[in-house]
């Protein structure tokens, strides 16, 4: 979820429900995950999570939303050492503006301000987030955890 507002007048309930959302509600999913796949005695398997590019670069007004997917990269990284013991592998995603219902609140001209500055030329779509995610939940990937792999049409932002 996002709750944009710039940094000075950002109120503690929307970072706040921002972090419980984006981040403690990862953890909670991942934590369920692991503790499943422990318990079945499964030897291997992967945990693919979702942060944003955001993370890593900062956004105008969305300071909560930055430090919350900054916490799903740091929660992969970690998760990824405490389970590879169990032959677990756990990898994040970083996607950039993908076409999705979050990005169709953003004006049509920022969109397309946006679209500009991809090396590509397009915004992402969907699919192209999950042929990554599905990759690194595949055994194509055996030998990759605690990565963060991008998905942003080569845009540096």
């Amino acid at each position: 979820v996002t709750r944009d507002e710039f940094l000075l007048r950002l109120a503690p309930a929307p970072f706040r429900e921002v972090l419980r959302v984006n981040l403690q509600g990862t953890f909670l999913v991942t934590q369920a995950v692991a503790r499943a796949l422990v318990a079945a005695g499964a030897r291997g398997g992967s945990i693919v999570l979702l942060g944003s590019i955001v993370a890593k670069v900062g956004n105008l007004g969305q300071a909560n939303y930055a430090a919350s997917k900054a916490g799903v990269e740091g929660l992969a990284r970690s998760s990824a050492k405490e389970l590879a013991r169990f032959g677990i592998r756990c990898n994040v995603v970083l996607p950039g503006f993908i076409t999705t219902p979050m990005t169709a609140k953003v004006p049509p001209k920022v969109l397309e301000k946006f679209a500009g500055q991809v090396p590509l030329g397009r915004l992402g779509d969907p699919e192209d987030v999950a042929d990554v995610c599905a990759f690194l939940a595949s055994d194509d990937s055996a030998y990759v955890t605690g990565a963060s792999v991008e998905v942003t049409g080569g845009v540096a932002l």
